[in-house]
């Protein structure tokens, strides 16, 4: 497990800070705490790009970088991880919590480094979009799987073979202990970086960011049967036309938006029969 790459960057207003998390995110920084009038980021050693750093942030953000040593993250984040509840569909905590009760679903997760515990918009709007879907029976691709919070709820939701990915050797080892935890047995999990070819599937969840959901749009379509749903995030609000004519060029219907802060969600439906 590497060193990590602290940067806290001050003041910032809530509106930016948005904006900087997606910014960060495509730069390789996968831990964020956004806190009042600053954020904090966090990056693997390895990861970190001081000249990209620079680019963005030089004569816009004032900042302080730290070395972070190998920490007890689960100490950490048990200071200030708190349930998060989306309608009355799904609940999810950590071990240490209550049980949370009025839900269909819980999920109970090691809160770590890795992204996606719920908090943050994208994954809360990807898991009320999930509501909506029919998961019974079916094969799910969850491309940038981070703590395995989507490919868990796919499997409490019937999906009956489920290939979950990321490229972040910490969020893969995270995702293993949750899926573990929460006693799933029909997820595949694997470290990858650059998948080329996908056997085909139902549902394909992809909750990482514009660019890297631009580059492999056409992978992500040929993995889709006909019929078939993409659900993406890890957007922001004026990524949509973007996005949205990028999917309509491969044959990909739009359904639905949702957006909740600046960010927003997209659901598409594979129309083209011609895969």
């Amino acid at each position: 497990m590497s060193n990590y790459i602290q940067l806290l960057i001050a003041p910032v207003t809530s509106e930016a800070s948005d904006i900087l998390v997606a910014q960060l995110s495509e730069l390789g920084f996968d831990g964020f705490e956004e806190n009042e009038n600053a954020l904090i980021a966090y990056c693997a050693e390895s990861m970190y790009n001081a000249e990209a750093i620079n680019e963005l942030l030089e004569g816009n953000y004032s900042y302080t970088k730290e070395l972070i040593a190998k920490i007890n993250w689960n100490e950490e984040w048990e200071k200030n991880f708190s349930p998060v509840v989306v309608d009355d569909f799904v609940g999810v905590r950590a071990h240490f919590h209550e049980p949370i009760s009025g839900v269909f679903h819980e999920i109970v997760i090691t809160p770590k480094m890795s992204f996606g515990t719920g908090h943050h918009a994208t994954t809360h709007m990807m898991m009320q979009q999930m509501q909506g879907l029919d998961f019974t029976g079916k094969k799910v691709f969850d491309f940038g799987t981070g703590t395995g919070i989507l490919a868990i709820l796919a499997e409490m939701l019937g999906a009956t073979e489920i290939y979950a990915i990321d490229n972040d050797e910490w969020s893969v080892e995270n995702a293993a202990e949750n899926i573990s935890n929460n006693a799933c047995t029909k997820i595949q999990l694997a470290l990858n970086d650059n998948p080329v070819l996908l056997p085909q599937y139902d549902i394909i969840l992809a909750n990482i960011n514009k660019n890297v959901i631009l580059a492999f749009f056409d992978m992500l379509k040929t993995g889709l049967k006909p019929n078939g749903q993409l659900l993406v995030s890890g957007l922001l609000a004026e990524d949509e036309n973007d996005i949205v004519l990028a999917a309509n060029a491969l044959g990909l219907k739009f359904v639905q938006i949702i957006q909740r802060d600046k960010w927003i969600s997209l659901l598409f439906f594979n129309e083209n029969f011609q895969n």
